[in-house]
C-alpha cells in the first residue's frame, strides 16, 4: 500500500469526516473512509448538477476523480495479483466515466461510478467485519 499516494487522497477527502479517527485509523480504515469520500463527492456532485451549478459540479467531480486515482496509486501491482489488477482497471475506468459525466451532465454515469464504488466498498467493508469476528 502506498502511502504517499493514500495520504494525497486523504487531503483530497479534507477534513470535513475525518477529524481524530484519521490519527487512530488503520490502513483498512483509511481506505474505508476514502471510499465513503468518493461517494460523497459523486453525490454532491450531483446535486450541484440538476441544479445548474457548473463550478461547484466540477470541483466536486474533480475532487472524486482525485480520490479515486490516489486509490489506484496505492495498489501493489506487483503483490495484488489479479485483484490489484482488475481494481486498476476498474478505478481508470471510473475516473473516464467521471470526466465524461461531468463533460456532458451526464446523471446516470455518476450513478453508475457511484454504484460501482459502493460496491467495493462493500467488499471492503465485509473484509474488515470478516477479521473483527475472527479476532473477537
Amino acid at each position: 500500500m502506498n502511502t504517499a499516494s493514500i495520504s494525497q487522497a486523504l487531503k483530497e477527502y479534507g477534513n470535513t469526516r475525518i477529524g481524530s479517527e484519521l490519527g487512530s485509523a488503520s490502513p483498512h480504515r483509511l481506505i474505508q473512509m476514502l471510499m465513503e469520500g468518493a461517494i460523497e463527492r459523486i453525490a454532491r456532485g450531483r446535486g450541484a448538477m440538476e441544479r445548474g451549478y457548473v463550478q461547484e459540479k466540477g470541483n466536486y467531480i474533480a475532487s472524486a476523480i482525485s480520490i479515486i486515482e490516489g486509490l489506484r496509486a496505492s495498489l501493489d501491482l506487483t503483490s495484488g495479483g489479479d485483484i490489484a489488477r482488475n481494481l486498476d482497471a476498474l478505478y481508470d475506468y471510473m475516473g473516464r466515466r467521471l470526466l465524461t459525466a461531468s463533460l456532458h451532465n451526464n446523471t446516470e454515469m455518476l450513478d453508475e461510478v457511484a454504484n460501482l464504488m459502493q460496491e467495493i466498498k462493500s467488499g471492503w467493508d465485509a473484509i474488515a467485519q470478516h477479521e473483527n469476528a475472527v479476532a473477537g
